[in-house]
C-alpha cells in the first residue's frame, strides 16, 4: 500500500474511536489524533514520505520493528514508545487498524477513569 493510502486508513480508524479528535497544532502539515487531550496518532508527509506515528508498548515496539521493515522508531519521538508506520511496504489494513486502536488504548489506559471515553480493558476493536 502507498503511503497515502495508509495515511487514510489510519484516519479513518482514528476517527470511529470514541472521543478522538483531529488537531493541526504544528500548522496543516501535521494532523494530530488526540483522546482527551492526548496525542495518540501523528501523520506527516514532511519528510518527502507520508508517514504514520503510533504509540506502541515498549516491547511491541521493539518485536514489530523487527518483524516489519516498513515500521521504524517513532519520527521525532521516543524511540522506545513509538513507532512510525510507512506505506511502501506490506502492511495491511489489518494490522493498521490494530496499531491505531492499539495507540489510542495505551492513551486512554493512561487517562483518569473519570476522562477515559471508553473501558480500555473491555474495548473491542
Amino acid at each position: 500500500m502507498n503511503g497515502k493510502k495508509l495515511q487514510q486508513m489510519a484516519a479513518k480508524c482514528a476517527e470511529g474511536l470514541p472521543g478522538s479528535v483531529l488537531e493541526h497544532p504544528f500548522g496543516p502539515e501535521w494532523d494530530l489524533h488526540k483522546v482527551r487531550g492526548k496525542v495518540f496518532m501523528l501523520m506527516t508527509d514532511v519528510t518527502g514520505e507520508p508517514m504514520v506515528i503510533l504509540k506502541a508498548a515498549p516491547d511491541e515496539a521493539a518485536a514489530l520493528r523487527e518483524q516489519h521493515a516498513e515500521i521504524t522508531p517513532g519520527y521525532h519521538m521516543n524511540k522506545k514508545h513509538w513507532i512510525t508506520l510507512h506505506g511502501d511496504g506490506s502492511l495491511d489494513r489489518g494490522l493498521v487498524e490494530e496499531l491505531v486502536t492499539d495507540s489510542y488504548l495505551l492513551v486512554v489506559a493512561k487517562l483518569p477513569r473519570a476522562q477515559q471515553p471508553v473501558d480500555p480493558t473491555a474495548f473491542s476493536r
